[in-house]
């Protein structure tokens, strides 16, 4: 199994060496990526844990930490493939599956391979910018964001090949399901249910008639225009990885190849996650 830590909780740690302890009394090998093996190992007397660079396959990765430790870890694991299973140590957690006080039974589910696996759409990311070129996947949105705070950006937004507006707005986001409860869902977006199949379009602050959220097939091929006259534009990834891009540049936005991997421990449905996240009152005051 794989540990992959969020980079700065010490509790983190703690729960990683608690995890390492349980799985190699049922003798599952343990490795920490991040390079944080020695601070899990500095917390171990009876039990051993190996660098996730230096050694063999990984059957699970558990991440221990917020969304954003979860992110992090799918830099790696969509490529590997390695399904995800997060331990919630943050503030909301939408991607975790647990939270930190719910892992009693954890090392025993994990040892018997207690846990399904689900599928999440993700988005691939190609810009062109003069002769430069920027590539990236995102897990959640890719966020177009004005460079100049006192400025906005010109941008064209076409959907297969078909030109579908032109904002002037402070940015856009192209979101998946997973995205939808995360920037997107502030900005005004509708929140998807993470089965379903789609792609999210939402302008931000765009001085507009139409400006609404759209969603969008699976398979539409999104192109952002930033027009010849617009100001420079931050392109990110998951708030993550990004590229500056001048006037003129093109960012095509398709599904990517691969979806990511999140390990499940059981059937608990989104709308009862959805509530419990965000603390909806499903009890009301009235009778």
């Amino acid at each position: 199994m794989g540990l992959w830590l969020h980079s700065s909780r010490p509790e983190a740690v703690v729960a990683a060496a608690e995890l390492a302890r349980g799985l190699n009394r049922r003798g599952i090998e343990c490795l920490v990526a991040q390079g944080r093996a020695d601070e899990v190992q500095a917390k171990l007397t009876d039990a051993e844990v190996g660098h996730l660079a230096d050694q063999g396959d990984i059957e699970l990765m558990i991440v221990l930490g917020g969304d954003g430790t979860i992110l992090s870890a799918a830099e790696w694991s969509l490529p590997t493939r390695v399904p995800l299973l997060g331990v919630n140590m943050g503030h909301v957690g939408f991607l975790a599956e647990l939270e930190a006080a719910e892992t009693s039974d954890l090392v025993e589910r994990v040892a018997n391979r207690a846990y399904g696996v689900e599928e999440r759409v993700t988005l691939a990311v190609k810009l062109t910018d003069g002769d430069a070129g920027w590539s990236s996947f995102a897990v959640n949105e890719l966020s177009v964001e004005k460079a100049v705070r006192s400025k906005m950006i010109d941008i064209m937004v076409s959907v297969d090949g078909r030109p579908l507006s032109r904002w002037a707005c402070d940015g856009i986001l192209v979101s998946t399901p997973s995205g939808s409860t995360a920037y997107a869902f502030s900005a005004g977006g509708p929140v998807i249910w993470p089965d379903v199949e789609a792609i999210e379009l939402v302008p931000l602050l765009a001085h507009a008639l139409f400006a609404r959220p759209l969603v969008l097939s699976p398979d539409s091929v999104i192109e952002l225009n930033l027009l010849e006259h617009s100001d420079a534009a931050n392109f990110w990834c998951d708030g993550r990885r990004h590229f500056q891009a001048e006037a003129g540049s093109m960012a095509v936005v398709t599904r990517h190849a691969l979806n990511l991997r999140l390990a499940r421990l059981g059937e608990q449905p989104f709308t009862t996650r959805l509530v419990k996240k965000f603390e909806l009152p499903v009890d009301g005051w009235r009778h």
